[in-house]
């Protein structure tokens, strides 16, 4: 039995890193068709609802407890409200591929954030790997391929790695936040309140902004909502249950692998040299601090 629970927790990682890599390319067209945080507030309301069915269908929908609002409120407030906004926003000046990537730094923003609130240390393994990630993070924007002058690159650029910053908050509280109800059943309160400020806001700021209501974006919600979304999270949650720390963790590195991948073939992104490098220097500082959290436990 526990070999059949792995060998379909493999599976479902290896369909999250095929679903969440192309959502990259899919979410840079998605934006030319609907302003982004419009964009963000649809997805989430959409998986939101997907969420609270499924849930309901198996008997597993309950009120979340007092001690899970601080949960709620960070999830929904850091990583759905301004998190994605930030990624969404940041998509339109930065290719899809590299958003990517620089979305997947998050692991490393992890590893000081721990070190300042929960006091934890750095092991050998860990200072390797925060080296080779922020060494990726510097190929990324070495001088002569990164353009400076450029303010809407910058611009771009900055928001995706604000981003990934907010998401390593939101990782660290989580691992002291001790609440009731389980990751999953969370997840739809987190999205309805999240995607409820992210349609307020959109209303304010991108009021007068219009969306292209055509059959390439009604598709493109459809994977972003139920897909992208509402099933890739109920798999990730299944697949942590499934496997190791580190298999997932590691696994996970697929996505912005994927990700790449599929920009170059979707959208035609180049793959340079100095992309492929970053990539890899930022993978290999992300495997390092996994492997090393794994010892730990």
């Amino acid at each position: 039995m526990k070999a059949e629970i792995r060998t379909s927790a493999y599976g479902l990682l290896a369909a999250i890193i095929l679903l969440w890599g192309v959502n990259w390319p899919i979410m840079k067209v998605g934006i030319q068709y609907m302003p982004p945080v419009w964009f963000a507030a649809a997805r989430v309301l959409l998986g939101c609802l997907c969420l609270f069915i499924f849930l309901a269908a198996r008997n597993r929908l309950r009120l979340p407890h007092r001690q899970d609002f601080p949960a709620i409120l960070s999830v929904a407030l850091l990583q759905l409200t301004i998190s994605l906004s930030l990624v969404h926003v940041g998509l339109q000046f930065v290719d899809a591929g590299r958003s990517a990537i620089l979305a997947y730094t998050m692991p490393l923003w992890v590893t000081p954030l721990a070190v300042f609130w929960l006091k934890e240390r750095l092991d050998k393994a860990k200072w390797v790997g925060l080296a080779l990630g922020l060494g990726g993070v510097g190929v990324l924007f070495n001088p002569t391929v990164f353009d400076f002058q450029d303010s809407q690159a910058l611009l771009g650029n900055g928001l995706l790695l604000l981003s990934a910053l907010l998401m390593a908050v939101v990782i660290v509280h989580m691992r002291i936040h001790r609440g009731v109800l389980s990751s999953l059943q969370l997840m739809p309160w987190q999205m309805l309140l999240g995607g409820v400020l992210l349609a307020a806001i959109a209303t304010v700021v991108e009021a007068g902004k219009p969306v292209t209501w055509e059959w390439p974006l009604v598709l493109i919600l459809a994977y972003n909502g139920p897909v992208a979304s509402a099933f890739c999270f109920w798999a990730y949650i299944t697949v942590m249950r499934g496997l190791p720390v580190v298999s997932t963790s590691v696994g996970s590195l697929g996505v912005p692998v994927s990700g790449v991948f599929f920009s170059a073939l979707l959208l035609d992104e180049p793959l340079s040299i100095s992309r492929i490098s970053g990539l890899a220097l930022i993978l290999a500082g992300v495997a390092a601090v996994s492997f090393s959290d794994f010892r730990r436990r």
